[in-house]
């Protein structure tokens, strides 16, 4: 399996960047989907994540209210919509595919077994 996420960039505080994951390799319908990110220095941090069906979000705290969280199935895309970005939310962004189908969101690390390679945020206060 193939994740290849893209969309990221240097922006201003306040504004907005919408990340993609494209996952190739799996039946994407039937598996759920996170993003995390990494800052330097900084532990993996768990951001958003979606269930294989679309109907339930989770989110971190940090970003509840500002990131959307989505999928399209027949494109094999899981999105982040990132508004009212702030210098904080700079980091290394990464998509991941949980390990079984059917498989609701998840907040642990463990439970994503394959990961894209990751995009860059950059926000500029």
């Amino acid at each position: 399996v193939q994740l290849q996420a893209s969309g990221g960039g240097l922006v201003q505080a306040g504004e907005s960047l919408r990340l993609s994951c494209v996952v190739s390799g799996r039946a994407f319908g039937y598996y759920g989907m996170g993003w995390f990110r990494q800052a330097p220095g900084k532990e993996h941090e768990f951001v958003a994540g979606i269930s294989w069906s679309g109907y339930t979000t989770d989110y971190s705290d940090s970003v509840r209210g500002r990131f959307i969280i989505s999928r399209d199935n027949a494109k094999n895309t899981v999105y982040l919509q990132m508004n009212v970005l702030k210098p904080e939310d700079t980091a290394v962004y990464y998509c991941a595919i949980r390990h079984r189908r059917y498989d609701t969101t998840s907040r642990l690390k463990d439970d994503y077994n394959d990961w894209g390679q990751g995009t860059l945020v950059t926000v500029s206060s």
